[in-house]
């Protein structure tokens, strides 16, 4: 008894042909213009320059932050320097401060040394007995 072979018909070749090739057509497209394709690369390293620059400012806001929370514990408080800050913010001072008046408009000194401090009083003379 003898066999014979089934040749498998041509569409098939056919098909698998086009299959691979329609597979190849998609790759080749992703390559070129997918969302991570050669096309969107610059896009995405536009991205990367922009976040990582957020990113450093932000860094440098937390360091900030954080110099500023370490200035408030006691071991690192210097005594002058909160001395200083309360006399700048109550407007008080010592008998022996040299106290320098700047203009703010132009952070300039208003008065200088050769100026006698009495040319520009800070504090206006009330009478003795304002019911007058």
């Amino acid at each position: 008894m003898s066999t014979r072979l089934k040749r498998p018909p041509f569409w098939r070749h056919l098909l698998v042909t086009l299959i691979l090739m329609s597979a190849g057509v998609y790759l080749g497209y992703s390559v070129l213009s997918g969302q991570f394709g050669i096309e969107s690369r610059e896009a995405l390293e536009a991205d990367i320059a922009e976040l990582t620059a957020q990113s450093s400012a932000l860094a440098a806001e937390v360091d900030s932050y954080r110099h500023r929370i370490d200035l408030f514990k006691s071991s690192s408080l210097d005594p002058d320097i909160v001395s200083e800050r309360a006399r700048a913010l109550l407007a008080m001072s010592e008998p022996d401060d040299i106290v320098v008046m700047v203009d703010p408009a132009s952070g300039k000194p208003i008065s200088g040394s050769s100026m006698k401090s009495t040319e520009y009083p800070l504090i206006e003379e009330t009478p003795a007995n304002p019911i007058d």
